[in-house]
């Protein structure tokens, strides 16, 4: 296909696309029928029908994906009359498209830019995910120096802040420090959180924010009453999370935050490099 035809074929699309009042994003069937090449609506409705089909088998919603709405025409008579039609995702009309009949240069194009699009939106989600887990890491990183500064203050020492850290991992977890990292299969000299999901990074970090706040309100100023503090701080995060169904020391390892960083950040380069190149090409004469 050409490239003209494509870069066409894109802005029809694109320019086709509407946002509910909260900012859904959907096309119109109708407009779709046109689009993909289809002149009769109910030859349509059939490849549609197909299409809610994949979506209900494949676990969706398929009323989150296709809402029957009606649509106002002109008749040309000064009247007006209302017709069937449907509001359609993303998702839905990539569904369609991959429905369609293949040997229509419309279907064809559009089982290609809709699938490309679905996994480019599915990679940015991952990649918002693994930035949310890295600046969770960070955060405990920080709460827990934090910790450490106050059981300095209030103790004379920080040597006891490993232990304090270590009770809280026990009971969080209901097992110990190491024997989460023998299970997340953790290097000796790594730190369990390096390899902990997200939501027990936020669940740490709280319980830790709880222990600063109380050991400073009432000045605790020794190792066993900061670690009996830390202890009931995270065995309450910890029935807050079986309650909702979440149980810490089943969960699966996370990948090494630190390769997720590398990542990101080679991304991120990469991503700059790219601009770089077009704001050059952009420049020429």
């Amino acid at each position: 296909m050409k490239s003209e035809l494509v870069h066409t074929l894109t802005a029809t699309f694109e320019g086709h696309a509407q946002q509910t009042d909260t900012g859904v994003e959907f096309w119109l069937a109708r407009d779709l029928q046109h689009l993909l090449g289809y002149s009769k609506w109910d030859n349509f409705l059939n490849v549609v029908s197909k299409a809610r089909t994949a979506c209900e088998v494949s676990g969706h919603e398929v009323a989150d994906h296709f809402a029957d709405v009606g649509k106002m025409v002109d008749l040309g008579s000064g009247s007006n009359r209302e017709i069937p039609d449907i509001m359609l995702t993303r998702y839905a009309c990539y569904l369609v498209a991959q429905n369609g009949d293949p040997k229509k240069p419309e279907i064809a194009f559009a089982q290609t830019y809709f699938a490309v699009q679905t996994r480019r939106a599915e990679l940015i989600e991952q990649r918002l995910l693994e930035a949310e887990r890295v600046s969770a890491r960070k955060k405990l990183t920080v709460t827990e120096k934090e910790l450490s500064g106050v059981i300095y203050e209030q103790t004379g020492s920080n040597k006891d802040f490993g232990l304090i850290r270590s009770k809280g991992d026990s009971a969080l977890f209901g097992k110990s420090t190491q024997a989460m990292k023998a299970q997340w299969k953790v290097p000796g000299s790594r730190p369990l959180a390096d390899f902990a999901p997200t939501i027990i990074l936020k669940a740490k970090d709280f319980a830790t924010e709880i222990t600063i706040f109380n050991a400073r309100g009432h000045a605790m100023n020794t190792e066993q009453a900061i670690s009996a503090e830390h202890i009931t701080n995270n065995q309450a995060v910890r029935e807050t999370l079986l309650e909702r169904g979440i149980r810490p020391e089943r969960l699966p390892a996370a990948e090494d935050v630190k390769k997720v960083e590398r990542r990101i950040a080679s991304e991120q380069k990469k991503s700059l490099k790219d601009l770089d190149v077009l704001g050059t090409e952009g420049g020429e004469e």
